[in-house]
Formats: structure tokens, sequence, C-alpha cells
């Protein structure tokens, strides 16, 4: 069977939930047991995600061979419960790359290099290359239908319909529907323009996802029907949810899975999902005790930068039937002489990873405060760094600190590899996606995954330095996970705290609201004890 394509758009506005939207159409489908894959293609002349400010887009989420991508592949693989590769991130400025690099080398034979097909062309290719082999590719455009660095997206996935036939391609646009107090009413004009904009560059959309924080009359729904050519049930109503997890169910009792099928020619079975309403019953449980998670941040203007951390750290709560409260605490504002009232009323608290200086001090603070304390304390990547610096400076190096922070320290703690020093003029290296690491047998952390060997992801440049390896014993702290190949620290722990665990990885992108990471589920359980 030729593979069905699936594009998602947007209209009105951005941070309408195209990504949750796209996800969602994956669950229901491959709750149909159908094999689905998913991408998100962005706009921006940026060649990867991983030079963008995440305090403005949000975090970089990593994929398992090290693609650096926007924050949407981390929806995609906590509803899919699938390890996406490079090939489910596309940017514009790795296509426009691409094409200017054959060019240089003479694949056009002279042929002047435009837009349309040569762009277009590079760009369907990815989108096949990324499809192959799967019953049904989702591809999800990012930005809003007429911006200006999204046009040479549309323009390709409109050719895709000749490319490819009709049969095997299905557009969904999502559009928003704002509600006039005043009036008491959700005025559909601006979404009726969105699809006017979505026809004008050629695409006709197959099914109309109409978000609004109000409930859609039926009224609402036909005239949207009339004014767009869409059939009254492909226009579909998405009130906003308690949880995006109800998302998959909402759609799919709306018959939205149907639509899909018959328009698509697939086999349409029952979904099954089961497993999805046993996790909005455990999310919305309003009886269960709450925990309170000091997460100690330095990008506070937009809290997706933390969202793989947040959803780790919800999934290991509903897990144990407990809700979270994350308090946030701006790292800059932390010191030692304020951090013992300012986190006296936390369960536990997670340091997540970051660049540069600012607001190091204030982690490290938090970590020895952590340590002293016997605090709860899960660090991931950054978080590792400060708690060995922490460890160092208790044990009396007053002035340890990471070159990456003080590159004149005289206490090197975390330092770059040998390897790397010598690329230090080109920005030096990143270990990005898995390594492997063995855990020690009688860990905390091994006893939590249930096996010493594992997999993990890793955006990261700077490493522990194994020769302040005694500073770490003399505070009672263990290397109790080492990378095979290269021994360098992956997990630390400390023996006389109940839980002191901070990993070099980020096990926040491997877990699922379904799988919660064992890491994640391990420090909240210690927060309850």
């Amino acid at each position: 069977m030729a593979t069905k394509y699936i594009f998602v758009t947007g209209g009105v506005l951005s941070g309408l939930g195209k990504g949750i939207t796209a996800a969602s159409i994956g669950a229901i489908l491959k709750a149909r047991g159908l094999s689905v894959n998913i991408q998100k293609c962005d706009p921006y002349f940026n060649v990867d995600a991983g030079t963008l400010n995440p305090a403005e887009h949000g975090e970089v989420f990593v994929t398992k061979d090290g693609a650096e991508t926007d924050l949407d592949l981390g929806h995609y693989e906590r509803f899919l419960d699938i390890e996406l590769n490079c090939k489910s991130s596309t940017m514009s400025g790795r296509i426009f790359r691409q094409v200017i690099e054959d060019e240089r080398r003479g694949e056009y034979l002279g042929k002047t290099v435009q837009i349309i097909p040569h762009i277009t062309d590079a760009m369907q290719k990815e989108m096949m290359r990324a499809g192959k082999g799967f019953d049904v590719h989702i591809v999800e455009i990012g930005g809003t239908v007429g911006d200006y660095e999204s046009t040479a997206f549309i323009e390709a996935i409109r050719q895709m319909k000749a490319k490819i036939g009709a049969a095997n391609v299905l557009y969904v646009h999502v559009v928003f529907l704002p509600y006039l107090e005043s009036s008491k009413e959700l005025k559909s004009k601006p979404a009726q323009n969105a699809v006017r904009d979505l026809r004008e560059d050629g695409i006709q959309p197959d099914i109309l996802v109409a978000r609004c924080d109000h409930k859609v009359p039926a009224n609402v729904i036909k005239k949207l029907s009339l004014f767009t050519d869409v059939a009254e049930n492909s226009v579909i109503p998405m009130t906003t949810a308690k949880t995006v997890y109800q998302v998959p169910r909402f759609i799919e009792d709306l018959g939205l899975g149907k639509v899909i099928t018959d328009k698509l020619g697939l086999k349409d079975v029952k979904a099954n999902l089961d497993h999805w309403d046993k996790l909005v019953e455990s999310i919305l449980d309003t009886k269960a005790k709450t925990v309170k998670i000091g997460l100690i941040a330095k990008y506070l203007d937009h809290q997706d930068t933390y969202m793989s951390i947040t959803e780790a750290l919800k999934a290991a709560c509903w897990s144990v039937n407990r809700q979270l409260d994350i308090i946030w605490f701006d790292a800059e504002k932390l010191n030692d002489e304020n951090v013992s009232e300012q986190l006296k009323n936390v369960d536990g608290i997670l340091i997540p990873g970051g660049f540069g200086s600012r607001g190091t001090e204030g982690k490290i603070s938090a970590a020895k405060y952590a340590l002293v304390n016997d605090l709860p304390y899960l660090g991931i990547c950054l978080g590792l760094q400060v708690a060995v610096i922490a460890a160092a400076r208790l044990n009396g190096k007053k002035k340890a600190n990471s070159i990456e922070f003080d590159p004149d320290t005289p206490d090197p703690i975390i330092d770059l590899m040998e390897s790397q020093k010598a690329l230090a003029s080109l920005g030096g290296t990143m270990r990005l996606g898995n390594y492997e690491c063995r855990l020690a047998k009688d860990s905390i952390a091994s006893k939590l995954y249930g096996k010493t060997d594992i997999l993990e992801r890793h955006r990261h440049r700077y490493e522990f330095n194994p020769e302040y390896a005694d500073d770490l014993t003399k505070q009672n702290i263990e290397i109790v996970g080492k990378n095979p190949q290269t021994g360098l620290a992956e997990v630390i722990e400390s023996k006389k705290c109940k839980f002191l665990v901070a990993s070099q990885y980020h096990p926040e992108f491997n877990s699922r609201p379904l799988k919660p990471h064992p890491l994640f589920v391990g420090f909240i359980k210690a927060t309850i004890n």
C-alpha cells in the first residue's frame, strides 16, 4: 500500500496547538493498528533548532540520533510512544543550504535554480524520505498560512496531491474561533479568512479543526462548512481541554478517525483508546495528594523551555497517584544566604539543563542546600555539573567551577575533554543523541531501571573532570554510571542522602505519559517517602 500523507497547517494565529492536533491524529490512527510516522517542517531559515533562543521558542528537543529539533517532536514521541530521528525535523535553512551546495557542485547542469521546482522538490523529497515504509505519514507545517517564510512549504504540499495522487493526500487546517465577551458569541470570520488564504495558495482543506475556548454551537459549524466548502462532519470543534491528553479521545468521539480513514481509503477499525482513558482518569483525579517540586530555572519567560521536564514530572506523579505542583525559582535570585528560606516548603528540587553562566551560582547554592539538608534532588545535565561543583566547594575548594562559567577557575571540576580542546576555536564539540551508560549494580539508578546497561540521549559539551573524584568521595558522592567506551561520568548519587541522583544525559526525552521515566518515578517516590 502506498504511504498516505496528512498535511497539518495553521491559520489565524500561532500557538493554536497544531503539534498536539497532529500528534493526536497520529495517536488515533496508531490505535487502529496502522503504522504512523510524523514530521515537523519549520519555515525558519535556521539549519536546525540548536541555536534558537529557548526563551523565545521553547525547549530544544533531541532525537536519538542527535538531531536538535522543535519541541513539537516531544509531543509526537509522547503521544505516539515512538523514537523519531533526524528525518522527522526539517527546517527551511537546511533545505536551502542543500540546494545551494548542489548548485555549487553542478548538480543542476547550469539550469537557473528557483524556489519552484528546486526548493519545493527538495522539500517533497524530505517528506517522502521520512514517510517511506509507513501506512500514514503526518507532516506539520510550522507557522501560519500567509507567513512569507512558509510559502515554499505550502507550495510543496500543494504539489504533492498531483505528484502522488489525490487518494493519498489529506489536508487538515487548524484555525481559531475568537469569543467576543460583549456580544457573548464566537466569531467565525477569522477562520473563514484563514481558509481563504489557504485556498488562494491552491489548497482546499479536507478537514477543519476549529480551536476555541468555548463550546461551539451547531450553527457555527454549519456556517464554517458553508463558507469554507468543508463538509460538516469534517469541521471538528476543538474546545480547550483540561489536559492535552484528552485530545485523542475528543477527536475520536467527534468522528475524526472515521473521516480520515474514509477519505484516505484506509480500513476503519475500532480505535483502542483504553490506555488514554485510564491516563486521563489519573490526571483528573482531584482526590490525589499533591507533591511540591521546586524547579530551579533560568529561562522563565517561556515555560515551554522545560516542556519535556514538566511532562516527565507529571507522568511520574500520575503513575503513583499524585498531582504535581511545580514551584518555579529564578536561579538568578537564589544564593547561599536566601536558599534555605526559599526552598523550605518544597518536597524536592530538580535542576534542569542549560547553557551559559547566568543563574549558575543560584543553582550551585540549591545543590549545596540539597546535599547538606538531605532534600530529594534530581539533576539533569547541568544539574549534575552544579552538584559536583557544590560538592567540591563543600570540600574546601571555594572557587571550584566549570570552565564554561569561569575559564580561570583554579579547580575546573567541569572541563572539556582533550579532544575537544583541540577544536575550541571551532566551538568545541557536543555530545548529542544516544550514548551508552553502564550503571553500578548496587546503585539506586540501576535498581530504578531494573538493569545496568542503558541508552540515553545527551545534549552537552562539558564533562566532569575525573581528577576531582576524591572531592566527591569525601562528600559521600559516587559516580555510579559511566560511558563504557570513554569512561566519562554519566550518573552520580549520594550515599548519605535518601535521594540525590543526577545524570549527564536527559532522561526527560525518553519519558512518556503512559511510561514515565524511572529516574523521575524514583525522584517523586523519594519526595513522598
